[in-house]
């Protein structure tokens, strides 16, 4: 299992072609897990863990990898089971999400599989509020549940979420409010979608949230359809890159394409790393790229779509 992300590198082709590839794991049953490689650094057997006081009960240890301390959780325990047993048999992905890195304890890895966002499906209605789920697909004629990972280290490791008084200008608030600027966003991660929400409407912009790129690009030409300039719907759409039926990078591609939609500001956000991003982001014709979640650098932003679209309306 060492050498199973020993390519890693080479899979950024897959980016842009609305592909991803999921590295598949179990937990305490039968039940198939899937995590995106793009969030993977590696996979090793359970190293020794140190125990320290006072953790989240749902982190067991930390351990001492390659010349760093990591915290290690177990994936079973976050999403409400039971803590898994013989650790030492267990493996650890080691992940990087939102620009810290931590570790999750699984049971046993199995293997790599490339497929098509298309493949790729929400959770089914009928999972609930509190599931940690942010899709599902099939593989080999077996459902593969693909987890929420921000969910479970939002419940972890809150991060902060409001923004920085001295970022809001009130000035702009106070604009925007008595406007009918809106934002669309679009975010399978509940958990994304309420922290983006909130941000926004903070500094007094609408909201429009969608939870995948297919239902963004369907909202977005039926608004076009009916005559509408979408522009004058939104100031801005803040996407993030992995989601179901549609990634950030085709959606903002298939708008780059659209002479109707061409126009419409387009902003990447999202909590995969790496240096491969800038590269796409230039290549799909996006406007901007931000790491999550970074609330004064998101309210920035959206201010300084308010004030640029207050003053075209002006001109």
């Amino acid at each position: 299992m060492a050498g199973v992300l020993d390519t890693v590198d080479q899979r950024t082709q897959l980016v842009g072609q609305n592909r991803l590839e999921l590295l598949l794991f179990r937990l305490s049953d039968d039940q198939i897990y899937g995590i995106n490689v793009f969030k993977v650094r590696e996979v090793l057997q359970c190293p020794k863990l140190t125990e320290i006081p006072q953790r989240n009960p749902v982190v067991r240890g930390i351990a001492h990898i390659r010349g760093g301390t990591i915290s290690v959780m177990d994936m079973n325990l976050a999403m409400g089971n039971e803590p898994l047993d013989d650790i030492e048999n267990c493996f650890v992905i080691i992940s990087e999400y939102n620009m810290a890195i931590q570790g999750f304890l699984v049971k046993a890895v199995e293997r790599i599989v490339n497929l098509n966002w298309e493949n790729i499906h929400p959770p089914p209605k009928g999972a609930g509020k509190g599931n940690y789920l942010t899709a599902v697909t099939e593989v080999d004629n077996r459902i593969v549940e693909i987890i929420d990972v921000e969910k479970i280290l939002s419940e972890v490791s809150p991060m902060q979420e409001e923004i920085s008084a001295e970022v809001i200008r009130q000035d702009t608030v106070d604009r925007a409010s008595t406007s009918d600027l809106a934002v669309l966003i679009a975010d399978d991660s509940s958990v994304a979608r309420k922290q983006i929400k909130r941000c926004v409407e903070k500094v007094g912009v609408k909201t429009h949230v969608v939870a995948d790129g297919r239902q963004a690009l369907d909202h977005i030409r039926e608004i076009v359809e009916a005559g509408e300039a979408i522009t004058d719907r939104y100031i801005m759409l803040i996407s993030d890159i992995e989601m179901p039926e549609m990634d950030g990078y085709t959606l903002t591609a298939s708008i780059r394409e659209d002479p109707r939609t061409q126009n419409l500001h387009v902003l990447l956000h999202t909590s995969l790393s790496g240096v491969f991003n800038e590269a796409m982001v230039k290549r799909v014709g996006a406007d901007n790229f931000l790491a999550k979640f970074k609330p004064d650098k998101l309210a920035d932003l959206v201010q300084e779509r308010v004030n640029n679209a207050l003053e075209q309306r002006n001109d």
